[in-house]
């Protein structure tokens, strides 16, 4: 069993890295936002959960054991396989996914790509009780913050960058911000960090 990984990123994917440990390369799966954070050449661990099937090995990282933990109880889910446990993962956070258990709303999971209507049910009558007390609030100051990235990226696009370079640049000044950042003033941080020789259009 593989549990965690420490290495340096050889190369990323909006949903998967590959990390250089001893000279040997990992392809491990990991959530969009995650994928968005790493940077090729940081030192990274993952805490991994490894999947065997018949017909193929699969990796799975996180960035710390509250994600993994979240992870393994999504699998324990009648209808719910790795991808769509991730793509849960992918779509809401942990504190978002123990309050919509605790609350018995399956709404945010219906939401989830590859989710349906039964299997949104499901999640939150088999995890109830299984995940700790939700912290009150963090789902909502979640919900503007990334409303907010995400039309700074969509300004950034029309503006002629790549979307993967728009979101990189929006993930590296996010921390900087004032945390009462207005679009205009994340927009204007966000291409100073990038600069005029660094501009990359769409496409290229």
């Amino acid at each position: 069993m593989i549990a965690s990984l420490r290495g340096r990123v050889l190369h990323l994917e909006p949903e998967s890295a590959v990390l250089d440990v001893h000279g040997v390369g990992y392809a491990v799966a990991v959530t969009a936002q995650h994928s968005r954070e790493l940077r090729l050449g940081d030192e990274v661990t993952l805490h991994t959960s490894l999947i065997v099937r018949e017909d193929a090995m699969s990796l799975f990282g996180f960035r710390d054991r509250e994600e993994l933990g979240v992870f393994g109880q999504l699998l324990s889910v009648s209808g719910v396989g790795p991808k769509s446990a991730l793509g849960v993962l992918s779509s809401l956070t942990v504190d978002q996914i123990a309050a919509a258990v605790a609350d018995e709303d399956d709404a945010p999971f219906r939401r989830v790509s590859g989710i349906g209507p039964k299997t949104a049910k499901l999640i939150v009558v088999q995890l109830a009780g299984k995940l700790r007390a939700p912290v009150r609030g963090a789902a909502d100051a979640a919900a503007p913050a990334r409303g907010l990235a995400d039309q700074v990226v969509a300004g950034l696009v029309a503006l002629g960058w790549s979307e993967r370079v728009a979101l990189d640049a929006v993930a590296a000044v996010a921390d900087d911000a004032p945390a009462a950042a207005t679009v205009p003033a994340l927009l204007k941080l966000a291409l100073a960090h990038l600069g005029p020789a660094r501009k990359e259009r769409t496409g290229v």
